[in-house]
Order: C-alpha cells, then structure tokens, then sequence
C-alpha cells in the first residue's frame, strides 16, 4: 500500500497491532561521588561480546542495555526495567547515571575503552572505539540516550525512506518535547570552545536549551556534515555510504591506522571506519547475519525497521522513557509513513540541521522562529498543526488497542507545546535550581541514588534472576569458544572485513 493510500484510507486495525518495537538504553556507571567508575563491566553481568540483553557502548563503563522485540510498550518497558534491575543489583556501590549528559569526566584519555577480550572481533571493536576517540574525542562519546527500534507490517524500503525523510523533517518536534539535557557538568566542555553560560560552579548550560546532547556539542560531527547524505532511496543512501566507508580521507590519513609500536590506532583512514559511526536522528536498519556488514544487509534485503536514535534519557523516569512517549512515537512515526514525502534537496538538508541545531539549544525560547521551505515559522504553530494531524492517527490506534493511551499522548504534547514549563528540559533546569543549588551533577547524582534504591526495593523474581544468571554464564563461554576458534592473524581479519566486496553491490535494474 502507498503512502497515499495510507493518507487517504488510513491504516487497518491488524496493520497497526503488527507495530513491533524494541529499546536500546545507554548509561554511563558512576560512583557516588558523581564520577566516572573507571572498573571493568561487572563481572556478573557476563560477557559485553555475546549477551544477548547487556554489552557496553562506547566505553567500558557505558553500560548498553537492550530489549527484545515486542508488540506490546509495556512489555518492552517491562523487560527493560528486569533488565536493568539484575544489571543494577550486579554494580555493588556503583550506579548507572540518568543523565543523558555524562557524570564528572576524567582526561579524555582517562576514559576507558570498552572491552571485548582477545578475539579478533572483539579487538576489531575496541580499536574501533579507539578511532572514535581519536577523531571526536573521547568525552563526546560517554554521551548516552534511548534508541526506539521501530517497524510495521507491510512496510516496503521505498515506504521506510519516505517515513525517514518525514521524520527528519519534522525531528525538532521530538527535541523540543522529549529533550532532557539542557545543561552539562563543566568537565564535558573543559578545553573545548562552547557558546554555553556558568549556571553555577562546575555546571553549563542555556536557559532555554532542550537538548545539548543533539546541539554542537552533542552527537555532531564537521567531517560527516560534509556527506548530506540523501534518503531518497535505498540505492542513493547506501551509495553515500560506500564512499564514505572506502575512501580516504586527508584528517584521518594523517592520524594514521598503527601507533609505532604497531598497535591499532583505528580500523580505517576512511571518512567512516564503518557503519556504525555514520550518525544521524534515524537509521535504516536490517538485522544482519553472524559476521555481515550492515550495508550488505540492506543491499540484498532491504530495510527492516528503522531506529529512532534522538532521544535523551528522561532522568525522571526509572528506565528512562514513558509509556506515553513510546506512544507518542508510535504516532508520530505513523504520521510520518503516510503524509506525503517529496524528495529531500541539498538546501532543505542543510535548513533541517539548522533548526536541528536552533531547537537544542534555543528550543523553548519564546517565539523561536525554524525554516519551513522557503519560509520562517514559530516552532509552536509548526508543532500544533502537526499535533492536530496527529489525532485520527491516535484514534485509530486506540481503536486497534482498546483504550484512550494514544490520544492521551497526543494531549499531552499539545500541552508541551502551550506549556514549555512543564517539558522534561525546563523541569531538569527548575529541579537543579530549587532542589540542588543550580548544580547538574548534584541533581543528576541525587535522582541516580533515588532511582537504584527505588529500583531495588522491587526484587527479581527467583525465575528472572536465575535467568539472567543463566544468560550471563552462558554469554562468558560463547566468548571463549569464539576466540578458540579464531584462526586468522588479527591484521589478515581487517583486511577481509573491511574489504570493500562485503559491502555488496548496487542492484541492476
């Protein structure tokens, strides 16, 4: 069914109960003091290589924790909050931090690197991580947030681009309602030029901002700003990133793969070491075979579902997201898949980043004007009347599922919009400043300690916790029989896996 049919008919009740979704939560753990905890991924918590549920991101002590696929939002809110219980009742005094932005940072070489053992792809992903920190820097990376993966029945690549390019379109919508980092601890930004104001000793941040982490400061790249990659199509968008994956480029040439003793600097002097470090708001996304490249993936199958990568942590919240915030983005998503998508153009692009950027770190300010084609619009007219397209689409969904939850989310962001006090990033500032004495880490620190507590009062029961006992054991001899059963050298490794072949090919017409 085309998007057009989709505007015009709706969707079907059995089509919207088909929306499959999984969660994808970052957090960095700390200590007590509000720092960094420099020790090794716990133990208990079983291999980061091969568990299924709990690996870590980009450092050691970023803790990743993902769900299953499921139909239901609160079963997947459910199995995240197990989840993350056994992983917190494994950390001994440590706790996982709520903010998106990180906790007290140490020298950017100080931060650890996450480690998978002694396998070839495990090394192959601490050296990976060892070249993000060598053209982005380290502290940016410990910057932690909620990927949505989300995907609905019927659904072709050509549908899952147009929704892309809507959802780009309309992306400032979600940073203004959902933002939640609107201010920093001082060590993030130390030795790097900002536009942020001292709000109190050791803490930045702007009045009006509603997400620091997706601003210039956060998840942004000058040299990925320079591909404009286009989700016109499946052919276009995996072209952009073949090249960006197999050519060179000059900065990174000159950073260079080895240290001199030989040791691994990056994977890669290409512009993407691979696809992973391609950022973006969303993502195309296919599940991959042991061993595939993501592009091949694409290539020869086509998009699965698509992954929703712009949303902070909400530090009020246990695990970090409502349910009505997954239903708002069920909606929205939805909205997204069946309005009209015209092609996106080099200039519109560029527009999307600005007010991208405008939104993050300005996006509650009164009167906040954002480009709409060739005109500039106040961001609250722009998201009542997409709020107001939003509303049969939340009633058919409620009418799928019984109740009244969508429409309910849907208010709820009309509320936001006439209400920019009541937003997660406003309640963040009013919080640090009547609670807390203006300081971020003081606040953040203060609703880690109250959410492990809280969390912990709820046990596992015996069946869950003798599963993730289970899965964590068994995570620890996956890994072992992986690396008994690598035969080739670690450089003859990279050479095969980064080969340009194994990205696939375009397909012939």
């Amino acid at each position: 069914m085309s998007e057009s049919n989709w505007a015009r008919e709706g969707f079907p009740a059995q089509q919207l109960r088909g929306i499959r979704r999984g969660i994808e939560k970052e957090s960095l753990r700390s200590l007590s003091s509000g720092a960094l905890a420099a020790t090794p991924h716990p133990k208990a918590l079983g291999s980061a290589l091969t568990h299924p549920h709990i690996t870590t991101d980009f450092s050691e002590s970023q803790i990743e924790l993902i769900t299953g696929v499921h139909v239901g939002i609160e079963d997947c809110l459910d199995e995240l909050r197990r989840v993350q219980n056994f992983t917190l009742a494994s950390m001994g005094e440590e706790m996982l931090w709520v903010s998106s932005m990180p906790c007290g940072l140490p020298a950017d070489d100080a931060i650890p690197l996450g480690q998978y053992g002694n396998s070839n792809v495990g090394q192959a992903k601490t050296v990976y991580r060892s070249g993000l920190g060598y053209r982005y820097g380290r502290r940016m990376q410990t910057i932690s947030g909620i990927h949505y993966n989300w995907s609905l029945p019927d659904v072709s690549s050509q549908d899952y681009f147009a929704l892309i390019r809507n959802f780009r379109r309309h992306a400032f919508l979600l940073l203004y309602l959902f933002g939640a980092s609107p201010a920093v601890c001082s060590t993030f930004v130390q030795g790097r030029s900002h536009s942020l104001q001292e709000l109190h000793p050791g803490t930045m941040g702007l009045p009006h901002a509603t997400s620091l982490r997706m601003g210039r400061l956060g998840y942004q790249s000058d040299a990925q700003s320079a591909l404009a990659v286009s989700y016109n199509s499946l052919e276009g968008y995996a072209a952009s990133l073949h090249q960006a994956l197999t050519e060179p480029y000059a900065p990174y040439v000159d950073i260079g793969v080895r240290n001199a003793d030989g040791s691994f600097k990056q994977l890669a002097t290409s512009l993407l070491q691979i696809e992973n470090e391609f950022y973006g708001t969303i993502r195309p996304k296919r599940v991959i075979f042991q061993g595939e490249r993501p592009l091949h993936a694409l290539r020869e199958r086509g998009v699965e579902y698509v992954e929703v990568r712009l949303m902070d942590l909400d530090p009020f919240e246990p695990v970090g997201i409502r349910a009505s915030t997954l239903r708002f983005l069920d909606v929205f998503l939805l909205h997204c898949l069946s309005q009209p998508s015209p092609d996106d153009t080099p200039v519109e692009i560029a527009a999307m980043a600005l007010n991208q950027q405008s939104v993050a770190e300005r996006g509650r300010e009164p009167g906040l004007q954002l480009q709409r084609g060739d005109a500039m619009v106040s961001l609250a007219e722009w998201g009542l009347d997409i709020v107001a397209q939003l509303r049969p689409l939340a009633q058919s969904l409620d009418q799928a599922h019984g109740g009244s939850d969508y429409a309910q989310a849907v208010e709820l962001a009309q509320h936001g919009l006439t209400h920019p006090d009541s937003l997660p990033s406003a309640r963040v500032l009013h919080a640090m400043r009547e609670e807390h004495g203006g300081s971020f880490s003081a606040f953040v620190r203060s609703l880690s300690e109250q959410t492990k507590a809280q969390e912990l009062f709820r046990t596992l029961a015996a069946h869950d916790l003798a599963h993730f006992q289970q899965l964590a054991q068994a995570s620890l001899e996956r890994q072992r029989e992986i690396e008994a059963a690598d035969t080739l050298p670690f450089d003859r490794y990279l050479q095969h896996y980064l080969s340009p072949e194994r990205l696939g090919r375009p397909k012939t017409s």
